[in-house]
């Protein structure tokens, strides 16, 4: 095991060591868009392995749902592919350019980060996003996907190793670790510093805590998705009832789902009578503080403290009654990962506080915290979130994974 990634380590250094042209890298793109839709059935057929294992090993059933790939989301892959082919080339972009007084041209220019490794579970869609963003922003890419997904994530990057042979670039500028040892990820996290430059965990807590604690490797990432909305006193509650109903129940095994509802303690009474309401009719389970409770006549569990803390990923959510902006802007940066988090409100003062003093990597106002995703960004696609204080922050998309460097031009200037 241990020669074998050291060669994949090897060889995706080879491959980084020659730049690819814009022209072609659009090639290979339109060409992966062509031969997914061609072996289309063969994916679904290959995804059913992982699902009858799956089903077989009673995984979670929102780790299944992300599982599932049918020919609505093979068709999502491929209109993926076609933006990312679209997108302008990151690679190369003279970002500033200036002139020192003695006589020095220096301008910055976006660079490739390098090798990069991705260790993620369950989606097999973020196979092909990921080798697509990668190979479009001149970075190999080594790929580790959850023993789950298996099958799928194996075909859609065989048939991307294809079409780079066709077009005759290296095939190591994207690489699938063909096994499912356990001890293969933590190899790659305290081993292989020397050949990869970036580590990208997708997943659960359990797995991107294991990458963040134990990598040698810089890692961009998350930990967790612990969304929140806030409804302000001034919020249009018909407004705040349907964005309300999309953050949170319109896909819970999403990190961009909200998990804690903030309430405005003067609309109480009103925010009951209509958004959670809708929220007990459409099978959301309620967990909410003692006011919210005397106000409801309906089923709530009594929120703990432990409550504001959790990512459900499931139709269930927290609700705290708040005095104001501030102290809503407190709850979440105390109890929140710095992710996504929205208010809901018709004022722009408001607004504006909450925007510049919540810490999270995304800020919203009157929208759905699950808009938090780089193809809502118009990024093309996604190779993750990240929380990091350090850029890149949100999400993590074709332009954001370049680095930059100085060229520096003269004719002959030494220093004095």
């Amino acid at each position: 095991m241990k020669d074998l990634l050291i060669a994949i380590g090897k060889n995706a250094k080879k491959a980084f060591s020659k730049s690819i042209s814009t022209k072609k890298k659009d090639k290979v793109l339109k060409d992966y868009q062509k031969i997914i839709f061609i072996n289309q059935s063969k994916i679904i057929k290959e995804n059913k392995k992982d699902l009858y294992f799956a089903t077989k090993k009673k995984l979670q059933s929102n780790l299944i749902k992300r599982l599932v790939l049918d020919k609505k989301k093979v068709s999502l892959i491929i209109k993926s592919i076609k933006s990312i082919k679209n997108l302008k080339d990151p690679v190369n972009n003279v970002l500033e350019k200036w002139r020192r007084p003695n006589g020095l041209k220096i301008s910055k220019v976006t660079a490739p980060i390098g090798v990069i490794s991705v260790i993620y579970e369950s989606r097999p869609n973020v196979t092909s996003d990921v080798a697509c963003l990668c190979f479009k922003s001149g970075n190999p890419v080594i790929l580790k996907g959850g023993s789950e997904a298996y099958y799928s994530n194996k075909i859609l990057s065989n048939l991307f190793r294809k079409v780079l042979k066709k077009n005759k670039v290296n095939i190591n500028y994207v690489q699938f670790i063909n096994n499912k040892n356990r001890k293969t990820v933590d190899f790659i996290l305290s081993k292989m510093n020397k050949y990869i430059d970036v580590i990208i965990p997708r997943g659960g807590k359990n797995l991107v805590k294991k990458v963040q604690d134990l990598s040698r490797i810089p890692v961009i990432g998350h930990l967790e998705g612990l969304c929140h909305t806030y409804i302000d006193s001034n919020a249009d509650l018909k407004l705040a009832n349907k964005v309300i109903l999309n953050a949170k129940l319109r896909n819970t095994a999403i990190c961009g789902a909200t998990e804690t509802i903030l309430v405005h303690q003067k609309i109480l009474k009103k925010f009951c009578d209509l958004v959670l309401i809708n929220l007990k009719i459409n099978g959301c389970k309620i967990i909410a503080d003692n006011k919210i409770k005397k106000k409801f006549k309906g089923k709530i569990i009594l929120a703990k403290e432990s409550d504001w803390s959790k990512e459900y990923l499931a139709p269930i959510v927290s609700i705290k009654t708040v005095k104001n902006v501030r102290e809503a802007i407190n709850h979440i940066n105390k109890y929140g990962t710095m992710h996504t988090d929205a208010i809901i409100t018709k004022s722009s003062r408001v607004s504006k506080i909450f925007l510049k003093e919540v810490k999270s990597s995304i800020a919203m106002q009157n929208t759905s915290t699950q808009f938090a995703d780089g193809g809502e960004f118009g990024f093309g696609g996604e190779i993750g979130i990240s929380t990091n204080t350090l850029p890149p922050r949100g999400p993590v998309g074709l332009h954001q994974l370049v680095s930059y460097k100085y060229e520096v031009i003269s004719n002959g200037k030494i220093r004095k």
